[in-house]
């Protein structure tokens, strides 16, 4: 299999890199197999928007765009390198189950097909109770005469447009759309309703799985299909990857990284942005063919096609730095979250270098108008092995490199783009550590060397767990949606600190002074009405207390 292949039936008025087979020849097309290619014409397995799109707009010479061009078909090879987007496939049956309000909406969808359409099924939609799993294998659970019945079937159509989250093979209609309805059902019976997996999930630094409490669900809240369930009884998150829109929206807003994408997650995205240095890029978020945009592309232009807004703080700050230049991002419709990442960043680039980190275009005309201002942010470049890091500590790292040695003031942040800091009255603090064993983002420390419990407040993602986790009144709060750009933001801060308790026997340190003092004040008086050795073993290591009380007779005292 070749790698690059250029066709275009006109061809070209300007030479290609002898890497890129170039070709007007529809025949050759259809009998080879390539891996790079520039048009859905061709037999291959990524199709790169970005080469014609950066042909037809580019003002770069031709010398850069020979150079560039190659590049656009390197980088895509790279997104085809770190790919996990892996295709499944689903057989879907011609079950159909009918859900209605009326007779008439049962008369009026019956009389639009052949009784050799459809295995067909029908109910009225007061004895629905739920319905469970996908496309070629729903599970519709009923009401019937006060007991749970299971029906299972291959595509649902139910008279209520609104009627639940987004769920593949199940339809909600009204009589205007019947028609148009009917031909996708149709279309589905006996064939393999093909679906990839759009994201990846690391269940070992996810904040919400298997905790005692509900810390966060973010993603299950912004998710618009069912691709993302939770059982709050088990606190297990589910993935229907069959569901997935592919939006991108739960892979923004995961405060820990446990979520990415699939196609271009973080050690793609690091590989891809390197093509970007001492280039403006431009990111358009379309799932639609960008042939037909008609703009102009000023010099050093480089355009970055993704399909879904997954792009979080750490990925657009790792494309600002390696670029050196601010960011142009094009989307007709930017999400929530989305918005917030970009707010913060700018918030953060006006403080550190007086400009904007990203500007935003929502139409044609704005995306014009941008692309003449974007422009390269001096001493912004900044460049290092992030591989195999989480993602707070990619942001912070480089965030750091933002602020140096200077105090920035405070950057906010929104809804759903959480940071914060731990707070702990030394005083009340015993170091039993609950709160390190509960964090799992490594920002909450125990140093063993001076016994001293520490925050890297850059990593906190302000979840809450250690707060829960803490068995001491007044002891631990969270100063939430806060970064702040000074150095000391991106160190450990000591929060407590203890010295070890010797044994009163045998002089062994075997415990933090605190939590020994703690213990002895509440059993002291309870004990001492036993015997003094009783209580002096509330001072002593495993291995001396249990001669005392051997020595005394006391283990059943």
């Amino acid at each position: 299999m070749q790698e690059f292949i250029y066709y275009s039936p006109t061809g070209l008025d300007f030479p290609l890199s002898d890497q890129i087979f170039v070709t007007t020849d529809n025949n050759i097309i259809q009998n080879q197999k390539f891996l790079i290619s520039n048009s859905t014409d061709v037999n291959s397995e990524l199709v790169s928007q970005e080469v014609d799109f950066y042909i037809k707009n580019s003002q770069d010479n031709i010398n850069d765009k020979i150079k560039n061009v190659l590049k656009l078909y390197e980088l895509s090879g790279v997104k085809y390198d770190f790919a996990q987007d892996i295709p499944y496939f689903q057989e879907v049956s011609n079950s159909l189950l009918l859900i209605t309000n009326s007779k008439e909406e049962y008369e009026n969808f019956v009389s639009k097909i052949d009784a050799s359409d459809f295995e067909l099924y029908t109910i009225d939609a007061t004895i629905l109770k739920n319905i469970d799993g996908h496309i070629g294998n729903l599970e519709v659970t009923v009401d019937n005469e006060g007991k749970d019945t299971v029906l299972n079937v291959s595509q649902v159509v139910w008279f209520d447009l609104a009627a639940l989250k987004s769920r593949s093979g199940v339809y909600g209609i009204d009589s205007s759309i019947i028609d148009e309805v009917l031909t996708i059902l149709k279309s589905n019976i006996n064939s393999s309703f093909k679906y990839k997996k759009f994201t990846t999930y690391n269940e070992t630094i996810c904040q919400y799985n298997e905790r005692r409490v509900e810390i966060c669900s973010k993603c299950e809240e912004v998710c618009p299909s069912v691709a993302i369930t939770k059982d709050d009884k088990k606190k297990k998150l589910t993935f229907s990857q069959i569901d997935c829109v592919d939006c991108g929206k739960c892979v923004t807003v995961c405060p820990s990284g446990a979520l990415d994408n699939a196609f271009m997650n973080k050690t793609s995205f690091y590989e891809i942005s390197k093509f970007y240095t001492n280039k403006h890029p431009l990111i358009i978020v379309s799932k639609k063919d960008i042939s037909s945009f008609d703009i102009e592309l000023k010099q050093d232009v480089f355009p970055l096609v993704i399909d879904s807004e997954f792009l979080d703080e750490s990925t657009l700050l790792t494309l600002l730095q390696l670029s050196g230049s601010q960011i142009a991002f094009y989307s007709d419709s930017t999400f929530e979250t989305t918005d917030e990442v970009i707010k913060m960043l700018n918030d953060i680039y006006q403080k550190r270098f007086n400009k904007d980190a990203i500007l935003v275009a929502k139409n044609i005309k704005e995306l014009n108008e941008v692309l003449q201002k974007v422009s390269f942010v001096e001493n912004s470049y900044f460049n290092f092995n992030q591989n195999g890091l989480k993602k707070r500590e990619i942001f912070s790292t480089r965030l750091q490199r933002i602020v140096e040695n200077n105090d920035l003031g405070v950057v906010t942040t929104g809804n759903h783009i959480h940071y914060g800091t731990v707070k702990v009255n030394a005083t009340n603090c015993t170091l039993c550590l609950s709160c390190v064993g509960a964090c799992n983002v490594d920002a909450l420390i125990a140093n063993e060397a001076d016994f001293s419990l520490r925050i890297n407040p850059s990593l906190c993602t302000a979840c809450g767990y250690c707060e829960v986790s803490c068995p001491e009144k007044d002891c631990l709060t969270i100063v939430k949606d806060e970064i702040e750009l000074q150095p000391l933001w991106f160190k450990e801060n000591i929060l407590a600190k203890d010295k070890l308790f010797a044994c009163v026997e045998c002089g062994k340190e075997f415990a933090t002074a605190k939590a020994v003092e703690k213990i002895a004040a509440m059993m002291a008086p309870i004990f001492a009405k036993v015997s003094e050795t009783k209580k002096r073993t509330l001072y002593c290591c495993e291995d001396c207390k249990a001669k005392l009380m051997i020595k005394q007779g006391l283990l059943d005292a």
